[in-house]
């Protein structure tokens, strides 16, 4: 087969899985938005938004679409969210919002829940909805809320997201201290080696 037919078909797939992410965040929100849900965005989607407001070139696609809300929201969300075409579930610990009846847990809109623990072993809890800020398409967690949440979490993909709010010069040498003493640890580690 033509490579260069190959390349243009990993090129449009790759488009499309990226828009797909996209459009999925943009269907819950808006869902959420209507029924007057107090909501944030959470995760890559958020940094994502941040990093554009200083460098759109330095912004990360990410194929997770994590939402923080509250728990007495739920039953709300899963009604407004049933509207958009979303299938609620439960499972191994994870709410989440599958797209579609036939979809996978990667196509799905992950839920957080402010203001308690994703893990027993966290040091702190999610933040609440309220830690958020408005931008032009959605609402996301403000840089403190998510600063703390990924620290909180420090997963490579935590690591790489808090690495990319340095480099455009979101997070500085003045942060650890803002911080509690495990996080801003944890935040002096990836300050001191940015390229470890």
């Amino acid at each position: 087969m033509n490579t260069h037919v190959v390349s243009a078909l990993a090129w449009e797939r790759m488009v499309t899985a990226v828009e797909k992410v996209r459009e999925r965040l943009r269907r819950a929100v808006l869902s959420l938005e209507q029924a007057g849900i107090p909501y944030a965005v959470a995760g890559g989607n958020a940094v994502a938004a941040l990093v554009s407001e200083v460098d759109e070139a330095a912004v990360r696609n990410t194929q997770d679409v994590d939402i923080l809300l509250r728990r007495a929201d739920l039953d709300r969300a899963k009604e407004a969210l049933a509207k958009a075409g979303f299938h609620y579930r439960h499972s191994s610990g994870i709410d989440m919002f599958l797209d579609g009846p036939k979809s996978k847990a990667r196509d799905a809109v992950h839920i957080v829940f402010a203001g308690e623990k994703v893990r027993k072993e966290y040091t702190l809890p999610a933040p609440n909805v309220e830690e958020s800020k408005t931008t032009p398409t959605c609402r996301v967690l403000n840089l403190d809320a998510l600063v703390r949440m990924k620290l909180t979490s420090f997963r490579l993909k935590d690591r790489v997201h808090i690495l990319d709010l340095i480099a455009v010069g979101l997070i500085d040498e003045a942060w650890p201290q803002r911080l509690p003493s495990e996080l801003g640890s944890r935040l002096q580690e990836l300050l001191d080696n940015p390229d470890a």
